[in-house]
């Protein structure tokens, strides 16, 4: 997957395009509804349960990456194309398989805030079904991606909306820019080289941190990433009992690819967390990237402690913040 991170600059610019385009109209529009990280699919019945409805469920609804438990990537809901009425037009993710002979034009089409905002619709067009799955073929990467962001995008949103400011501070004087983070995270630590802000409820902990280090022989190659990550963590976050603190577990090989977003080229890192000495664990998420000046490595990192429940979307609400990054003189 080493072309996915030019997959991802293009989908980010089909948004930003579609976004231009329809904003004056957008303002119009109703709210999306349904639950996040949902799609709905219009098409009939025998292509659902057919090859198309594989591939279809293949493409976006395979296990999550780096869940303890197995989570689909999205919730898949089917509605026939004589049932796509009003109602299932306000969902916040479509995606519609149109399989015409008469079709003028074949190919995937993105759309953004076509009848509620903010919407994306995602549009399969093709003669038969062999050209259907051609289509979806082509899209592995660029499909899931397109409502990735479109998930991504609303909680960023939100996040700006409802933004807890005290933690711009601290989070400007050791990167250089902002994070946006939503009302409910609190302040937990913060020195010259290291930050981490949570929010905590009984049963659930969402955390972010960044921290800096000068920059290393080869800083993205993910043994040195992992292994400045321990170094950070062991000095940083204690566990819950004398002698215990967090460590990137060893259980499962975590992975990195390199990305581009906002105009800052990234490599993210994935994997499991876990207590030294203790039973806590689960997913995180980093992002490094060279400082302004390019002496040091800045990591913004984001895990989740939830283990009641399953994980997928707290795990996405707070990769989102990651996202949120920008250099405070580009804002």
């Amino acid at each position: 997957m080493r072309h996915f991170g030019k997959i991802f600059a293009l989908v980010a610019v089909v948004l930003a395009l579609a976004g231009c385009k329809g904003r004056n109209r957008g303002a119009l529009l109703p709210n999306v509804s349904g639950k996040a990280g949902e799609i709905v699919v219009v098409i009939d019945k025998d292509n659902w349960e057919g090859n198309i409805g594989t591939a279809l469920r293949d493409c976006l609804a395979g296990d999550c990456p780096y869940l303890a438990q197995r989570e689909p990537l999205f919730t898949l809901a089917n509605v026939p194309p004589g049932s796509f009425n009003n109602m299932f037009k306000m969902h916040r993710n479509i995606l519609i398989l149109n399989i015409n002979p008469q079709n003028q034009k074949t190919g995937m089409m993105y759309k953004r805030d076509q009848w509620a905002r903010p919407q994306s619709v995602a549009q399969v067009n093709a003669y038969d079904e062999e050209g259907a799955l051609e289509i979806l073929a082509g899209a592995t990467d660029q499909l899931p991606e397109f409502f990735e962001a479109a998930e991504r995008d609303r909680i960023i949103a939100n996040s700006i909306l409802y933004e807890e400011l005290t933690l711009r501070d601290p989070v400007e004087k050791l990167t250089g820019g902002i994070l946006h983070f939503s009302s409910g995270y609190k302040l937990k630590k913060v020195t010259d080289d290291f930050f981490w802000a949570a929010d905590e409820k009984q049963y659930t902990s969402q955390v972010v941190m960044a921290y800096r280090y000068p920059v290393p022989e080869d800083p993205f190659q993910v043994e040195n990433i992992i292994g400045k990550r321990n170094e950070v963590m062991k000095a940083n976050v204690p566990g819950m009992f004398d002698g215990t603190y967090m460590t990137t577990s060893t259980a499962i090989q975590p992975s990195t690819r390199s990305l581009k977003y906002h105009g800052i080229d990234f490599v993210e890192t994935r994997g499991f967390w876990e207590v030294q000495g203790d039973y806590m664990g689960g997913p995180f998420v980093s992002h490094s990237f060279y400082s302004p000046d390019g002496k040091d490595i800045i990591v913004l990192e984001a895990f989740v402690f939830a283990p009641r429940y399953d994980k997928r979307q707290y795990l996405r609400q707070v990769e989102s913040i990651l996202y949120s990054f920008e250099w405070k003189n580009e804002k």
